[in-house]
């Protein structure tokens, strides 16, 4: 999503497999499968953080260390991707990412050129999130910290 909103985007990962592997590399966007403090040279613009990083994490401690601007997934879609946009958000135990998806393509089909951030990827649409640019923005949120590799990313934004 931000790389379509001309953010130069890499990552860190603790393990980064099929599909998300496939996602990137098809969007051009490089990623480690480690974390390390040297990944954040030269210093991004901002770095995301994922909501499982704790202190410890090298590139965590070298963005509070440098003072590097950074922000949290949940920051960055308010700021970036959800004003002026009528949100609706799909949580629960169990359909998340097949609710939101469905949502999704519904009001594609409609022709409301929907927004949305899917926990996989949305078969209809080939990918986990789409910028339609409507009015609408589908999200698929969890309340949970989970241990897998997909909830500890770091992400290094620069400029447009």
């Amino acid at each position: 999503m931000l790389r379509e909103r001309g953010f130069r985007v890499t990552g860190s990962d603790s393990g980064v497999y099929p599909p998300a592997s496939t996602l990137l590399e098809n969007l051009g966007i490089s990623f480690f499968n480690t974390f390390d403090a040297a990944h954040l040279q030269p210093a991004p613009d901002l770095v995301v953080i994922g909501n499982i990083i704790s202190r410890g994490n090298p590139e965590l401690e070298e963005v509070l260390d440098r003072k590097i601007s950074y922000r949290s997934m949940p920051e960055i879609l308010e700021e970036v991707f959800l004003p002026e946009r009528h949100s609706i958000v799909v949580s629960g135990t169990h359909g998340k990412t097949t609710t939101t998806a469905m949502l999704a393509w519904i009001f594609h089909t409609a022709g409301k050129r929907p927004n949305f951030l899917v926990g996989g990827v949305a078969e209809n649409f080939g990918k986990s999130y789409g910028l339609g640019g409507g009015k609408s923005s589908f999200l698929k949120v969890t309340s949970m910290k989970r241990r897998s590799g997909t909830a500890t990313q770091v992400f290094s934004l620069s400029s447009r």
